[in-house]
């Protein structure tokens, strides 16, 4: 296994060097011709913009608003209670605002450097705020009432079946090459590649470990590897037993042969992991490496720490096919075998429900669980910070401060010297914690027909389907690993969902296409003050929604409250967990608390 390469201090800093450059938004014009992959953002290729005259009527009947009212005191921040549980406010904003109808201003509590690629994640779509308001309380949003500025737009959705998006005729940017994508899916990657095969499907995600050869050898289609920027790990709540102690979790950490599951289950292009965020991230590898393999050493850890080698523990895991896990129950028999073999541990392998995996993991209902992580950025804070800092969500149970302080200096420090010692310690505490065990940073790939132009993989699963043309066809088929749960996307933490949403909204930023850089979409620029604690968005003008409104600085104000704020009225979602905005931007406005004490952005229930 080769390790994969390493970005150079300026590629490194090419997202937080957008700041003093990129943010000043020099889009591309509109343009018939085929944009070239990897060189424009799914959204960068600006339209000319609204009607003369327009801007100016809009802007006199604008009435800028502000979330809160009242704007955070960040020296002196909220306090909050539920029964025994009390916290102060851990979030990093402490208020948006519309400055005017195309300006909108984030002040925060603390520098944030990796703030555009943040706004960039789609999660953070912006959606209408008047239609925000009709349809987030009755859950409409999440299923059928789809209204965003993107490329596409969704003509139907056939539940179990297929969803099929249109081009959206009032986009801002270039016109979509397809008119037509039809978005399938199938857990098997023998039944895609089939798909593909036979002329089926243009493209496929996630080839079969097995297949990679197959595809190269094949005339007819094109392999398209990604960059292992993800992580597959065995998840621990340390608030459970026999997981509460942790000599047993070191144990855990010594007797798993990670080497052995990257050999036998993943293709090439991927490793066994040192660390939890892959080595090709800045930063990502200081402090000291993961533990070596010693079955026997661990055994004997856990019989001193007095483990009960006589129950069964069970081991949470589900079906669903990811970058990071292609042969997801192969992969939980082999970790099986291996607690059997190397410690005398006896696991019982408990199949999870795809929809209700992510959301039950999220508020810490597993002792022991099997799951992963894909890059979104290229930033430490998007492994780290997600999964162990102070917004992370209940699934390792409760936190540690040595390693969430750690990781809140990191996030506000610009230099890279000191922000390098910040992750070096969280890494090693991580280690002597083992809340979890890294496993793999697994290779992938998607695969497409021959013929179709600027076919591409993202290194964080966004591929931009509105810049492939699939040959002399009218419509491009494209088949993924599993269906949507939902596409209000602000309350969905799935790849799957998340691809189509890209599709069909834009953020304030993007990111390039099968690249990582964030790029300028419905924002023209989003400048920081010198201090990193204020960045002021220029909104594009004209944009439309696919179903009626114009874009201005009170959809951004509204689309930011809705999960900000676990009492705002469109707080609701779909599962209502709001994973993703903790793990960006620290922490939610009323939050509630989730097993472990901490606070929480789920919608109580």
């Amino acid at each position: 296994m080769t390790r994969s390469r390493k970005w150079s201090l300026p590629t490194v800093l090419a997202s937080i060097a957008l700041v003093v450059s990129a943010c000043a938004g020099n889009v591309p014009a509109a343009s018939s011709s085929a944009p070239s992959v990897a060189s424009v953002a799914p959204s960068a290729a600006a339209g000319s913009g609204s009607p003369a005259g327009s801007a100016s009527a809009s802007a006199a009947a604008f009435t800028p608003t502000s979330y809160p009212t009242t704007a955070v005191d960040c020296a002196n921040p909220p306090k909050y209670t539920s029964g025994s549980n009390s916290a102060t406010y851990a979030g990093i904003i402490g208020q948006i605002k519309a400055v005017d109808r195309l300006t909108v201003e984030f002040d925060l509590c603390a520098a944030d450097v990796a703030f555009l690629s943040k706004i960039a994640f789609s999660s953070n779509n912006i959606q209408d705020s008047d239609w925000l308001t009709a349809h987030a309380a009755d859950k409409s949003i999440v299923h059928d009432a789809i209204n965003g500025t993107g490329a596409y737009q969704v003509k139907e959705w056939v539940p179990g079946d297929h969803v099929t998006l249109e081009a959206n005729p009032n986009y801002w940017g270039d016109a979509p090459k397809s008119p037509t994508v039809v978005v399938k899916w199938s857990k098997e990657a023998a039944q895609r590649l089939q798909e593909l095969q036979a002329g089926s499907a243009d493209g496929i995600d996630n080839v079969g470990t097995d297949d990679f050869a197959t595809v190269q050898n094949d005339p007819d289609l094109q392999l398209l590897p990604r960059e292992a920027l993800n992580v597959l790990y065995l998840g621990l709540n340390v608030d459970k037993a026999p997981w509460n102690n942790e000599k047993v979790r070191q144990a855990l950490a010594m007797g798993i042969d990670r080497g052995r599951i990257a050999k036998n289950f993943f293709p090439a292009g991927s490793e066994a992991a040192d660390f939890f965020t892959p080595c090709a991230i800045p930063l990502a590898c200081g402090g000291d490496k993961w533990y070596e393999f010693d079955a026997a050493k661990a055994k004997q850890m856990l019989t001193d720490a007095n483990f009960d080698f006589s129950k069964t523990y069970d081991f949470h895991y589900r079906t669903k096919v990811r970058s990071y896990l292609p042969s997801p129950t192969q992969v939980a028999t082999d970790i099986q075998d291996q607690l059997q073999t190397n410690l005398g541990i006896k696991i019982n392998l408990v199949v999870e429900k795809d929809d209700t995996f992510l959301d039950d993991q999220a508020r810490g209902k597993f002792p022991m669980h099997l799951l992963g992580w894909g890059a979104d950025y290229p930033d430490v804070t998007d492994f780290l910070d997600v999964h162990f800092g102070k917004g992370a969500n209940a699934g390792f149970g409760k936190k540690f401060s040595d390693i969430t302080e750690p990781l809140a200096a990191g996030a506000a420090e610009a230099d890279q010297t000191k922000r390098a010692a910040d992750y070096s310690t969280a890494n090693t505490n991580i280690r002597t914690h083992v809340p979890m065990i890294p496993l793999v940073h697994g290779g992938s790939a998607t695969a497409w027909r021959k013929d179709v132009q600027n076919a591409h993989s993202s290194p964080i699963g966004s591929e931009f389907l509105a810049v492939m043309t699939p040959g002399d066809r009218k419509q491009l088929v494209w088949v993924q690993n599993s269906e949507p749960s939902g596409l209000y996307c602000g309350d969905e933490s799935d790849g799957d969902a998340l691809r189509i949403c890209e599709q069909i909204f834009d953020s304030l930023y993007a990111y390039k296409v099968a690249g990582l850089d964030p790029v300028p979409a419905l924002a023209t620029s989003c400048d920081p003050s010198a201090d990193f604690k204020t960045w002021t968005c220029k909104l594009r003008d004209g944009v439309k929604f696919q179903k009626g409104g114009d874009l201005d600085a009170n959809d951004v104000v509204a689309s930011y409250a809705a999960q900000w704020d676990v009492k705002n009225p469109n707080h609701k979602g779909n599962l209502g967990t709001y994973d993703y905005w903790p793990a960006l931007f620290g922490g939610c406005l009323n939050p509630g608390f989730d097993e472990s004490g901490s606070q929480s952005c789920a919608v109580s229930k």
